[in-house]
């Protein structure tokens, strides 16, 4: 195994949820370059008609670039599930070093708007699957040398613009974002890191496509927060822990300012993301 503070995530194992596609994928295939071994903990085995990409897909990607991936089949609104896509990555790469709740469900619709059966998905999926996620890896994520969590979620802001247009969604997000919260606390003194990553851009990935009235072009490419990501796992994680951090913002402190490659389409403005000012 890599030691900490080298740079590289040679021969770390990634337990990523939501894998297949977009941002969760994009972090896979950065960390696969490293050599990387990369559990992609996903539900799609077969492809979707707007949703390209399967976890079958997605581990062909990775070890085309020069990593090692496992791809198991996980719904993480179902524990079972997550037990035995856990005890399958430990079995077959020997342990866990890092995880990433990327995996989420989204619909920016308000209260009278929002069928219950959607409102349990975000919940079961944003909010109890992180938790349920973290609660699996984090026994072998203490065994680790240098182990990380890393929730795709925003900064807590508890002001009543992120909630009144889409009450439910913002609950569910900001549930991901109390588990950086409490459990940044609650295992620093085991060293695991526990931070937060948002894009400071709306990110052009499939699922953002599917959003009535949204324009990918305003949006950046998924790798900002691939080589975001990239970065804050490399870091010691006795000492980079209970962080809200802002993709942009980590890549200025890795001294990366020119930012215009990541762009979708440099002749629009880029459009901001929910939950920053």
């Amino acid at each position: 195994m890599a030691p900490a503070g080298t740079g590289t995530l040679s021969g770390k194992t990634l337990f990523i949820t939501g894998a297949s596609r977009g941002i969760g994928k994009a972090i896979a295939l950065r960390a696969a370059r490293d050599g990387a071994n990369i559990v992609i903990a996903a539900k799609t085995t077969e492809a979707h008609p707007k949703l390209p990409g399967t976890i079958h897909s997605a581990a062909e990607e990775i070890e085309a670039v020069g990593g090692k991936a496992l791809a198991v089949q996980v719904d993480i609104r179902d524990e079972a599930q997550i037990a035995a896509g856990v005890a399958r990555a430990v079995e077959t790469f020997g342990g866990i070093d890092i995880l990433v709740n990327n995996a989420s469900a989204i619909s920016l619709t308000g209260t009278l708007e929002t069928p219950m059966k959607r409102f349990d998905l975000m919940m079961g999926v944003n909010a109890r699957g992180t938790f349920a996620t973290s609660q699996a890896c984090i026994p072998h994520l203490s065994k680790a040398a240098n182990p990380h969590i890393l929730m795709l979620s925003p900064p807590l802001a508890m002001a009543p613009k992120w909630f009144k247009d889409h009450t439910a969604y913002t609950m569910a997000k900001y549930g991901m974002s109390m588990c950086v919260l409490g459990m940044g606390a609650e295992f620093r003194d085991v060293g695991i890191a526990v931070n937060a990553l948002w894009p400071r851009t709306l990110i052009a990935t499939a699922a953002l496509a599917m959003i009535p009235g949204v324009d990918p072009g305003t949006g950046r490419k998924p790798e900002i927060v691939a080589d975001a990501a990239h970065a804050i796992l490399c870091r010691d994680s006795r000492t980079c822990t209970g962080n809200f951090f802002i993709d942009d913002e980590v890549l200025r402190e890795e001294g990366i300012t020119d930012l215009a490659p990541y762009a979708v389409d440099p002749s629009k403005p880029l459009m901001s993301d929910l939950f920053l000012d």
